[in-house]
């Protein structure tokens, strides 16, 4: 398993903030011949499990930073934007994925199961060196160690919380993102900080501006059908499944559990 920190591909054109595809296409190709490289750098615990690793050759490259990338650009998580736009990053994703696991299967060799497998009619367009190729994990250490940033496609849990460390000590946290636009739009203070952490969310804040409330909504912020839409999205480019939270309020009926549980199936989500 592996994942694109999804924040760090924003890039700065003008006054605005835009996807960098090129960066992005680079660090998908990089990362799929890193992870099938790993396949044989690993130390099997025992020679069962190193014969089924080898045999497919799978990996799980997914994402992590997504609500962070989506706030830097100023989109809503439960907006047709959002979802629209998760569908053309984690297409792209899996097509640059692909394209290298191509180039690798060329050079050595396809995976050796590959004749028992559903490509092996497909011609050269389909001597894969990876069975599978994309996966959407957790990430919630990684995401922390690597940012921080949002974890995998989870919109963000909380914009400023507390945090109790030691002896009963409160630290206030701030999503990073959000202080550094709060900073460069000159509405942040450390007063502004522990009233969001006290409310839980900004969205009844007065002195927030109007885009920021839209770009910065948290879990609990989003209904469950976009939870779920968001999910769908990146399943529909993912081989594997995909993780992912759904969150209800704390008067959610068993009816409204069913409602979600059907969606998601009849969307296609495996996770």
């Amino acid at each position: 398993l592996g994942s694109v920190n999804l924040l760090m591909m924003a890039q700065k054109n003008g006054d605005h903030y835009a996807i960098d595809w090129d960066k992005l296409q680079q660090t998908v190709r990089k990362a799929v011949h890193f992870l099938d490289n790993v396949i044989d750098a690993n130390k099997h615990p025992v020679k069962e499990i190193e014969h089924k690793t080898k045999l497919t050759r799978k990996i799980g490259l997914g994402v992590m930073g997504w609500s962070s990338l989506l706030a830097r650009l100023g989109v809503s998580y439960d907006s047709e934007e959002g979802v629209e736009l998760a569908g053309r990053v984690m297409s792209f994703i899996l097509t640059e994925a692909k394209i290298k696991s191509l180039e690798l299967g060329r050079s050595k060799g396809v995976f050796p199961a590959f004749e028992q497998s559903v490509y092996a009619d497909g011609g050269e367009k389909m001597r894969f060196r990876n069975a599978t190729l994309t996966t959407i994990a957790p990430t919630g250490t990684i995401s922390i160690i690597a940012g921080p940033c949002s974890s995998g496609i989870e919109p963000i849990f909380a914009i400023s919380y507390y945090r109790n460390v030691m002896d009963k000590t409160k630290l206030v946290e701030v999503d990073p993102v959000f202080e550094e636009i709060a900073k460069e739009r000159g509405f942040y203070s450390q007063e502004l900080m522990e009233k969001i952490a006290k409310d839980g969310s900004i969205q009844h804040i007065e002195e927030i501006p109007a885009d920021i409330k839209k770009a910065f909504v948290t879990s609990h912020d989003i209904s469950p059908q976009w939870h779920i839409r968001m999910q769908a999205a990146f399943q529909k480019f993912t081989d594997n499944a995909v993780s992912k939270t759904i969150n209800f309020s704390n008067s959610a009926t068993e009816d409204d559990v069913r409602q979600s549980y059907m969606m998601a199936y009849e969307s296609g989500c495996k996770g």
